[in-house]
């Protein structure tokens, strides 16, 4: 049980197949201390080095066979990487240890739909094989009237620019006036090949949609940009087709097995993505309704069939909380009655018997306001008799007893020619 090198590097996600030709050609690669060539096969056991680094490997036919059902929204590329930055269908697949996802065919950015992918590469290029005619069924809305004429003219082929093509199967689904939907079925996997089969005739597709691709059916339950596994019965069907042996391990384990479970359980909380949700509310029952709501949303709880959770005292828990933050309210307001209060008695005793310079003061001192205004109006001065307790706001100082602040001296504009004058 042997397997070329290249691939084997490549499937470990460290580049695709022919950078690691390269690679391997620049000598970077060792097997068992010795160096690579390109081509060469590796069997379980080998020591596998690059750049002197041990690389952790499996033999395909060891690795438990995956694949995914992802429904591609419009916007979203299928490529692994985009020098303009747009959106792939790789960012929302889930990650896979020592291994990589291969992509099953391909949909232009303005298609929707079934994609698959496996991290089994002969799998995905049999698929892919015109030789193997795997069908692929798609849901198409057309612009324009489609005659008897014209769907003879496509279901008995046409010429592209890469050679004739035509539908296996063409019929009608619905619509109504110019914008129709037509279901077709082709078994090649050519460039944009069915949007160019109606251009050919005039037709301009407005929507693209594939619904199947071979055995597998786009399920009613995906939402766009979601993915969904496949069990070990449907990836043996797959295989099947395109006379693959079953291998070992196939098929859903953990948390996949359990995702899958959920959504074909309730598919229309898949719909919606309530997977999580769903879960914590079969397992938690009231609770979980209880605190995700406020208290004041009874009623519409009440009409929705919901019963509020009671304490061991009889009482609702939301209106439980509700009384104690009110009395809670109430508490810290006396407290700061109480406190203000305080402060009042604590001021009309200093003004009856307060202290000695309450006792010294004249009648022409002023109240406290006028005390302890702002020094930047009478300068140092009224500072040092605040201090001594002999200041009077209603004397006026003379000016040549204030202190000024000291102003920078302002810098007089340049002017250049004084003297000249415009004529």
């Amino acid at each position: 049980m042997s397997e070329k090198l290249q691939k084997v590097l490549a499937r470990v996600g460290l580049g695709s197949r022919r950078y690691m030709e390269e690679v391997i050609a620049a000598g970077r690669v060792s097997v068992n201390g010795q160096v690579a060539q390109v081509g060469e096969r590796i069997e379980p056991g080998d020591e596998l080095r690059i750049d002197g680094r041990k690389v952790q490997f499996q033999i395909e036919d060891e690795i438990r066979r995956r694949v995914l059902i992802y429904y591609k929204p419009e916007g979203e590329i299928c490529s692994r990487n985009d020098p303009e930055s747009r959106p792939t269908v790789f960012d929302h697949l889930p990650p896979i240890a020592n291994d990589r996802w291969v992509m099953v065919g391909r949909l232009d950015i303005n298609s929707t739909g079934l994609l698959l992918f496996t991290n089994d590469g002969e799998l995905a290029n049999r698929l892919m094989h015109p030789s193997n005619e795997i069908e692929r069924e798609y849901a198409v809305r057309v612009m324009g009237e489609v005659t008897p004429q014209l769907k003879n003219n496509m279901m008995n082929g046409v010429v592209l620019d890469d050679g004739p093509a035509k539908f296996e199967s063409f019929s009608e689904i619905g619509g109504e006036g110019i914008n129709r939907w037509y279901q077709v079925v082709v078994k090649e996997g050519r460039n944009r090949e069915v949007r160019r089969i109606f251009e050919s005739q005039g037709l301009k597709v407005s929507r693209l949609l594939r619904t199947r691709y071979g055995t597998v059916i786009l399920p009613r339950e995906l939402r766009t940009g979601r993915w969904m596994e496949l069990d070990k019965t449907e990836i043996d069907n797959l295989t099947k087709a395109v006379e693959l042996k079953p291998r070992q391990g196939t098929g859903l384990f953990g948390m996949a097995k359990r995702r899958t479970e959920r959504m074909q359980d309730k598919p229309m909380a898949a719909r919606r993505g309530g997977f999580l949700r769903q879960q914590r509310r079969d397992s938690e029952g009231d609770d979980f309704q209880s605190q995700n709501h406020h208290g004041n949303n009874h009623q519409q709880q009440e009409r929705r069939g919901f019963q509020p959770t009671m304490n061991q005292y009889g009482q609702n828990r939301s209106e439980n909380r509700s009384e104690n933050r009110f009395d809670n309210r109430n508490d810290r307001s006396d407290s700061r009655n109480e406190r203000s209060e305080n402060r009042f008695n604590k001021a009309r005793s200093a003004g009856n018997g307060g202290n000695s310079y309450n006792k010294d003061r004249n009648d022409n001192r002023g109240n406290t306001f006028n005390s302890n205004r702002s020094d930047n109006r009478y300068g140092q001065q009224n500072r040092n008799n605040r201090v001594e307790g002999r200041y009077n706001p209603n004397e006026r100082l003379e000016t040549g007893d204030r202190q000024e602040r000291e102003q920078p001296e302002k810098k007089k504009p340049f002017v250049v020619n004084k003297g000249f004058k415009k004529f």
